[in-house]
């Protein structure tokens, strides 16, 4: 460094300092002589030694270039230069030399200390740019000096400074102004908004807080904990926020008193730069505290949500049956968030009240006791808005209730839509679903006209407040001055605020309490623990999975075992009982028995899913669990196979060939990365297990639980995956427990175990088995010879280059790998279109009702204030008034009672308005959805439409209407304001242009911004809720494999992201909120100058009389706040419209041909003749056809079975003649009528069928069965005896028992029996059988088909089948491959001629 520069660093700042130091002496000297001393020049003193002990304590820790690179530094040592002069010609009015002498020293070493920091400045910055030359023109000046001096700067300041103002945004607010935002291009998120390391911590206090025995655990204890001190330093921020508050009206009172004397001093203008310095100093503290308190509650909010998260991934099924599943899809997308806005409504709830009570007692200093007449008000006021809050509350939990059915049943809508399609049962569905929504309208309605009340009384309140204070004081015999009226008018705008929010804060402390109660609730439920269970008596206790090793040669051992599918605070009668077992290591055990015998439930117990109350049950090493329905997730096929392990190629090509898997892949576009999409909709039945079989081989686990994993695919399929999967070298060292029908492998097993009626009924050897009267199986030598000719059949296939392996399905050859549609958001403005549709959907008359009374409430409010005003200024002119004290009052009385009227209607018509708009809303999305085609849900996940009937619904119900009403608020006050403003000070119309000019460049750059947020934000949540959903399905897989780690780090991933998108939009709008805050104290700092000059007359413009002047400062005070408050809720509002927007969107989606060009009657079809002429299906135009060109008749009264391989195309043929997927070629003719003709869903509800997927819903089950109530009882127990389940029905309560969610109260087999019965009672010409005895044992199969024969002798039947024994004695039989029909004939015939397909199909099915 050279040496003037040297000499300008440390010579001007010591002797400015010097200079500074001396003059506060002096100053000192004099008060202390007593001698008056004008508390301007202590200011000016202070200033002026603090900057310049600033600029030294930053160049001693060689932080200059903070001075240097700060560009409002600069421009402040510029704008210090010409106060300083104006003010040194003030000085040489004195004749004291020395004191001349010394302020012109002090004056030069600022002119050159700013002169030097500029040129300092402009040269680095010339450097710089000249180095740079034209390669990056655009670089920011201070961004190359922070670059050139990054060895001075500290990060530690820099970092605070930004975070002060926000700039970190900065980059992402330019970005958002240009283009649409990406993830990409958002803010990274802290370190200590890590979603793993808050969660870790509530966690760890929510276990601390369970370890406590005295008092159930609470989750609010366990926040407490976790976040009290950061919370208490939120409160130190918040008191000290609160008490700057109140600087403004103490300010503008003294400063109208200044106005009032007419005094020529400085104090005016002094008291004008305070007004404006303490609106800065606020702006930074609210900004500041908002910042803060969002990062806490985003912290808050990603550890309730992984918290719940892991409760589903570590509670059993059984302990979770208390909880239905929309209920814990409440607990996510709800009862978080208001569990999280607890943190805003606890601080509140002292913050206001601190207020309040300082603005009342700023009020006595003003008015004495007559302000005891507006806190009898208040007082008054008290316990009714306490009732009003308890009402409020019940109103809520009741709501909260529906809330849960209504999504539970949305949720099982949408999961069964396909089904429900095919028995034409959606409007019946969507008819429960309504009803389940007016019960919850109508306590949302109970809630919001309560919300009204409490809206009506405390907006009121203000009014009545000064109506009997003013009045109390003046007819004491006092007399109003300005000062008095408008600072006391001051203080009512300020208690306006925490007057109103009250009763917000007390409704949202409300839901807090009830949100936090039920999550307690759910997460105290027990959890599978890793600990060994030996239980005597019946107990509350959840059964283990890994226990201690009984014996050294035994995989499980089971002792005197009963448990039940209840959860500890339920009783339950037990599903299994006493049961013995001892299961010897490396055997392969299959598990048989009748349909609802208690197979599945015995490997559930194992796992640990059931409650076990007695006995004890231990299982040695690691599980790999293939559950009965196939549980695959969303992904790709090799994300559902290796299940968060390690890939190993070589392991992983054995696998997929052990499973069939390795045709398929092949075939598909994206190979093994193919997307599978939701619930593995790109897959069919058969691959679905061979996926999940597959996961299970990968993961070789000691103990395999395969439940009934043969059913599914055919007979060949089976064979191969028995011999080289389950007996292959992957698996055969293991213990393999099999649920099974099949008698290949029931010949294979070491170890046969039959299961009766929730006992063990027998078990033993093979060679026992044969030789007891259990056995339903073919002789050995039969099953010996099949099986061996099979095996042959395979190696000769594999010799000449063929494979039995199935062919892939029509969906797993997309030509794109990606199925599932990405979530679509829109870019730019939220349209108008869609606050026209807000509008139409609350009626364009209540719209026009809550403009008019919002306008004419200011308007009456404006009224008062000026009609306040007009009495101060008649009583200063004449010390007496020109009317009677009871005229004003009167007068002021009326506007009062008009105020109320207006606010009253106002709060009614925009509750009633917002009602009718969320029933308008839900019911039309919801007609919307049930005419949209099967392959709108199959491309579109569940969690996502369920993301606008729980989240967007919820902010169109509740959120949406509240900013709505306080847009409207605010906009109509700033207008009010505005209007006042301009009238008494006529000069704020120059300012006003320019004003508004800097103001909506400035909102519309940030709104671009917002918008992009808002929609990342949205469409960042969706994957949340849709793995959350995913996960509630596959819970049980996911405990058996062991990989609750591996979904639980997957889901932070989530919540992270979400977290990212959270954060950047919170610290855009304090980015913005700061700046027009700054903006509007520019604004109040303006008008207190120009009443100042005014005051003065310095202006040849009268600026009115003094009340009308006390009136523009007492509403320029509230400008800051108001101005902000407008643009947050405008802002707040188009984020929350996106909510609509995204509606919307799924109002558009693609509807079914509904109507039809003939009515068919009633008990149409009259023969049940089906005719399919040239049908060709496509699922999408880039996929190869799943039936291609295909033509056969089906006689009536005939039955007809389709076979084939997986994917052939079977269910194809169902989905052609229902209907569910158009064809795009060919015709479908039922008794010689087009289906195309008839009317969708009349052809759906003429038809019977029984599904793949069995499906029951939440209800009795004579619902289940009867539906629209038209069959009596004793046709309903005949049928039910006829499919062989009237037993369990009667033994588990009869027809109104209660089914819970899915039907788990029955087995698979028995829910496909009850759906058997479900399509018998239709009586229908039609029936289409899909798979429908898959699931149950061979015995029972074949006394089935029995009874369908004989019950169905007139009936048309249709069944898909892959036993080959279900199809024998049919009539006909269509084998189809590829689409296309490549045989059919009579199966007997069939089965006589060798060289058939339907031939080789029998000699795989060891019959």
């Amino acid at each position: 460094m050279l040496l003037p520069e040297k000499i300008l660093w440390y010579l001007l700042p010591s002797l400015g300092v010097c200079l500074s130091l001396h003059n506060l002496l002096l100053l000192s000297m004099r008060a202390l002589q007593g001698h008056h001393v004008v508390y301007y020049e202590w200011s000016f003193r202070c200033s002026q030694f603090l900057v310049w002990a600033i600029i030294i304590l930053f160049w001693r820790h060689s932080q200059r270039s903070l001075l240097v690179c700060n560009q409002v530094l600069c421009f402040w040592w510029i704008a210090r230069l010409l106060l300083t002069t104006a003010y040194f010609f003030s000085v040489f009015s004195s004749l004291k030399v020395l004191y001349l002498f010394e302020e012109s020293v002090s004056l030069l070493v600022d002119v050159v200390f700013g002169v030097f920091l500029n040129v300092v400045r402009v040269m680095q910055t010339s450097t710089k740019r000249r180095n740079y030359g034209l390669e990056d023109p655009l670089l920011d000046c201070e961004e190359d000096l922070e670059e050139l001096h990054h060895t001075d700067l500290n990060p530690i300041a820099i970092n605070y400074w930004r975070m002060l103002t926000f700039k970190s945004v900065n980059p992402v607010m330019a970005c958002g102004s240009r283009k649409q935002l990406n993830v990409d291009d958002l803010i990274q998120l802290p370190i200590e908004l890590n979603p793993s390391s808050s969660y870790s911590a509530l966690l760890s206090c929510w276990v601390v807080e369970q370890s406590k025995n005295s008092s159930p655990p609470s989750l609010f204890g366990a926040i407490y904990y976790a976040y009290r001190w950061p919370y208490f330093c939120l409160g130190l921020l918040k008191v000290f926020n609160d008490c700057i508050g109140f600087a403004g009206p103490l300010l503008l009172n003294k400063l109208i008193w200044f106005l009032q004397k007419g005094s020529g001093n400085l104090d005016g203008y002094i008291l004008a730069l305070a007004l404006g310095l303490s609106s800065v100093i606020k702006s930074f503290l609210d900004t500041q505290y908002t910042f803060r308190l969002s990062k806490l509650k985003l912290k808050l909010r990603a550890s309730i949500m992984s918290i719940i998260y892991r409760k589903c991934l570590f509670v059993s099924l059984a302990e979770r049956s208390i909880f239905s599943e929309g209920e814990i899809q409440t607990f996510m997308s709800i009862d978080a968030e208001r569990t999280v806005n607890m943190c805003n409504s606890l601080h509140d709830v002292w913050s206001l009240p601190l207020q309040i009570g300082v603005a009342l007692y700023l009020l006595y200093t003003q008015v004495k006791f007559a302000f005891l007449s507006g806190i009898t008000i208040t007082i008054l006021l008290i316990p009714v808005n306490r009732w009003l809050a308890i009402l409020i509350a019940r109103a809520t939990q009741e709501m909260m209730k529906q809330k849960d059915e209504r999504i539970q049943r949305s949720g099982e809508l949408l999961t069964y839509i396909r089904t429900l399609k095919m028995y034409g049962w959606e409007l019946l569905f969507a008819g429960r679903l309504r009803d389940t929504r007016v019960m919850e309208v109508k306590f949302l309605s109970t809630r919001k006209y309560l919300d009204a009340w409490c809206v009506f009384f405390w907006a009121t309140t203000p009014t009545l407040f000064s109506l009997f204070t003013f009045g109390l004081f003046t007819l004491t015999g006092n007399t109003l001055n300005a000062a008095t009226v408008f600072t006391c008018l001051a203080l009512f705008n300020t208690l306006i605020s925490p007057l109103n929010s009250f009763p917000w804060v007390i409704n949202g402390l409300v839901d807090a309490i009830v949100s936090t109660r039920r999550l307690s609730n759910f997460l105290s439920c027990s959890e599978i623990t890793s600990e060994p269970v030996q239980i005597a008596e019946p107990s509350s206790l959840p059964i283990t999975v890994c226990l201690a090793e009984p014996a050294q040669h035994m995989a499980v051992v089971m002792r005197n075992v009963s448990s039940v599918w209840s959860s500890s605070k339920e009783e339950q009668s037990s599903v299994l009982h006493n049961i013995t077992l001892d299961l010897p290591k490396g055997f392969l055990i299959t598990v048989i028995g009748e349909v609802g015998s208690g197979k599945s439930s015995l490997l559930n117990s194992v796992l640990g899913e059931m409650r076990l109350i007695q006995g004890s049950m231990h299982s040695h090493g690691s599980i790999a669990y293939v559950p009965q329905v196939s549980w695959i997730m969303s992904g790709t096929i090799r994300d559902n196979i290796l299940f968060g392990k390690n890939y190993d190629a070589k392991r992983y090509t054995e696998v997929l060939e052990a499973c069939a898997l390795d045709v398929d892949v092949a075939l598909m576009a994206g190979g093994d990365l193919s997307y599978v999409g939701e619930k593995g909709v790109t897959l069919s039945g058969g691959q679905k297990v061979r996926v999940a079989l597959a996961r299970a081989v990968y993961h070789g686990a000691n103990i395999f639980l395969l439940d009934d994993v043969l059913s599914a695919v055919d007979a060949q399929v089976a064979c191969w995956i028995l011999h080289k999967a389950i007996q292959g070298p992957l698996m055969n060292q293991q213990t393999r427990i099999l649920c099974t029908h099949n008698p290949q492998a029931i010949y294979l097993a070491n170890m046969i175990v039959i299961m009766d009626k929730g006992h063990v009924k027998w078990t033993g050897l093979l060679a026992e088995f044969v030789a007891s009267p259990y056995s339903t199986i073919p002789s050995l030598k039969e099953s010996l010879v099949s099986t061996s000719q099979l095996l042959e059949q395979e190696s000769n296939n594999s010799s000449s280059g063929e494979s039995i392996h199935p062919e892939s399905d029509y969906l797993g050859r997309s030509e794109e790998a990606q199925v599932t549609e990405t979530e679509t958001r829109k870019e730019g403005t939220v349209d108008l279109s869609v606050y026209k549709n807000y509008a139409k959907f609350c009626s364009w008359p209540i719209t026009v009702v809550v403009c008019l009374s919002a306008v004419l409430m200011q308007a009456s409010r404006n009224g008062n204030d000026l009609w306040l005003s007009f009495w101060v200024d008649t009583t200063a002119e004449t010390h007496k008034t020109k009317y009677s004290t009871s005229f004003y009052l009167v007068i002021l009385c009326i506007f009062c009672v008009i105020n109320s009227f207006l606010t009253l209607a106002r709060a009614f018509s925009f509750a009633f308005g917002g009602l009718r708009a969320a029933v308008q809303v839900h019911n039309r999305l919801l007609n919307k959805l049930i005419s949209a085609p099967v392959q709108f849900f199959d491309q579109t996940p569940t969690g996502r439409i369920l993301n606008r009937l729980s989240s967007d619904l919820y902010t169109i119900d509740d959120s949406l209407p509240f900013i709505l009403n306080i847009l409207l608020a605010n906009f109509i006050g700033l207008v009010g304001l505005l209007i006042i403003l301009s009238y008494v000070q006529v000069i704020f119309l120059i300012l006003l242009l320019p004003f508004w000019y800097v103001y909506s460049n400035l909102q519309f750059y940030y709104r671009s911004t917002s918008r992009e947020l808002r929609r990342l934000d949205s469409v960042a949540r969706s994957p949340i809720y849709a793995s959350f959903t995913e996960t509630l399905d596959g819970s049980s897989t996911i405990r058996a494999f062991g990989a609750k780690e591996h979904f639980l780090a997957r889901f932070i991933e989530h919540i992270a992201l979400y977290q990212q998108t959270s954060y950047s939009e919170v610290m855009a709008s304090l980015w913005l909120s700061l700046r027009l805050q700054l903006l509007a104290a520019f604004v109040i700092f303006f008008i207190a100058v120009m009443a100042v000059i005014g005051s003065r007359g310095g202006f040849p413009i009268n600026f009115s009389s003094p009340g009308l002047v006390g009136l523009a400062l007492s509403y320029a005070a509230p400008f800051v706040s108001l101005l902000s408050s407008y643009l947050a809720s405008f802002t707040e509002t188009e984020k929350e419209m996106v909510s609509v927007e995204r509606v919307l969107q799924y109002m558009d989606v693609p509807q079914e041909d509904l109507q039809g060009r003939i009515s068919v009657h009633p008990n149409w079809p009259f023969q049940g003749q089906i005719d399919f002429q040239h049908v060709t299906l496509r699922y999408m135009p880039s996929l190869p056809a799943a039936l291609n060109d295909i033509t056969f008749t089906i006689a009536g009264g005939t039955q007809v079975g389709i076979i084939g391989r997986t994917g052939a195309g079977k269910s194809s043929v169902l989905n052609a003649l229902f209907r569910l997927s158009p064809i795009c070629g060919g015709s479908i003719f039922v008794d010689k009528v087009n289906v195309v003709d008839v009317p969708i869903r009349d052809l759906r509800s003429q038809f019977a069928v029984v599904p793949q997927s069995p499906f029951l819903f939440q209800g009795s089950l004579r619902d289940n069965l009867d539906p629209y109530q038209m069959i009596d009882d004793s046709m309903i127990w005949e049928t039910l005896e006829k499919c062989h389940v009237k037993d369990e029905v009667e033994a588990a309560g009869g027809l109104m028992i209660h089914i819970k969610e899915g039907g788990i109260s029955f087995s698979v087999g028995q829910r496909q029996l009850l759906c058997l019965a479900r399509a018998l009672l239709r009586s229908s010409k039609l029936l289409c059988l899909d798979e429908c005895t898959a699931n149950v044992d061979t015995q029972t199969a074949s006394i089935l088909q029995n009874a369908i024969c004989g019950h169905c002798e007139w009936m048309t039947v249709i069944t898909i089948a892959h036993r080959i024994s279900t199809v024998m004695n049919m009539d006909n039989i269509l084998i189809l491959d590829q689409g296309v029909l490549v045989e059919q004939g009579n199966p007997r015939a069939l089965l006589q001629d060798g060289s058939s397909i339907f031939s080789s199909f029998a000699k795989a099915s060891t019959l």
